[in-house]
């Protein structure tokens, strides 16, 4: 990753950076991976993407030509064409296009792809590489097959995403940058998290067990995230409850005792509310996909 340069960035300034699911959008989606080319997005935003983070997605872009400019984490880096970026969940990152600019995103739920992250943790570094023929092909397969009714759909997205992951993490340039955003005890915050989903703890539950103040928690979750102490447990709370619906044959209200949630009309409530669906229609899109 060669830096161009820096523009002046202060930690207080994550507070005003948004945490998103796709670009501009807070609902998790219920596909395995989504991919699209730079300009269904990018031109209906005068091809301007403004700094942003995803808290779950972990993002890989292929540029294969146009002109681009690119910050992470505060920091300008230069982008020659044709290029791949690599951009791990919680990095701090905008661009601007040159109009016309052609190539594809692919968002990745890191969740959804263990395998992929934990044998290639180089991949956890935020990094810009020269393309290569194979990832081109990886990609435009990603995207054929993401808008295909075929028999085993899922399955071949999930290949040719390992696949992808594989050359991208072999295009990893020597001392790739490692991610700076946010604060590496966010990650002991979220492991608590997830290892205590059922017992319902509260803000100052896991500050205790992380030897901080509540306050200091909420402020350092924040600056950190983007969001509040109290909204990132409810992110990964629903995130689980996404991935129990999709994955599992439990009820709704199990899925929602199994994610925290005392009340079950409580939860069907804050996840249409985050989502845009019920907990119901959530599972029947998931398994329309999966069928398909």
């Amino acid at each position: 990753m060669d830096a161009a340069g820096k523009f002046r960035y202060f930690p207080a300034m994550a507070t005003i950076i948004p945490s998103w699911q796709l670009y501009g959008e807070n609902s998790p989606f219920p596909d395995l991976l989504h991919i699209e080319r730079i300009a269904d997005r990018a031109a209906g935003l005068d091809w301007q993407i403004a700094p942003h983070r995803h808290l779950q997605l972990h993002q890989m872009f292929l540029i294969l030509s146009g002109q681009v400019t690119m910050t992470l984490d505060g920091a300008a880096v230069a982008v020659t064409t044709p290029a791949l970026m690599n951009i791990p969940r919680g990095t701090v990152h905008g661009f601007g296009f040159a109009a016309g600019t052609d190539g594809f995103v692919l968002s990745l739920p890191a969740g959804n792809f263990p395998e992929a992250f934990g044998d290639a943790p180089v991949l956890s570094r935020a990094f810009v590489a020269p393309a290569t023929e194979g990832m081109t092909q990886s990609f435009a397969g990603l995207a054929a097959n993401h808008t295909t009714e075929a028999p085993l759909r899922r399955l071949r997205l999930r290949a040719l995403t390992l696949t992808l992951a594989a050359q991208v993490a072999e295009a990893a340039p020597p001392g790739a940058a490692p991610v700076t955003g946010g604060d590496p005890r966010i990650a002991g915050f979220e492991a608590l998290v997830r290892r205590h989903l059922t017992e319902r703890w509260q803000v100052a539950d896991y500050a205790g067990a992380l030897s901080m103040s509540e306050r200091h928690l909420r402020r350092l979750c924040r600056d950190s995230t983007g969001v509040s102490a109290r909204g990132f447990i409810e992110a990964l709370r629903l995130r689980e409850a996404c991935r129990l619906l999709a994955y599992t044959r439990m009820q709704v209200q199990e899925a929602a005792f199994a994610t925290g949630f005392d009340d079950p009309a409580y939860f069907a409530r804050t996840f249409r509310r985050a989502t845009g669906l019920s907990p119901r229609q959530y599972r029947e899109r998931t398994d329309q996909a999966a069928r398909s």
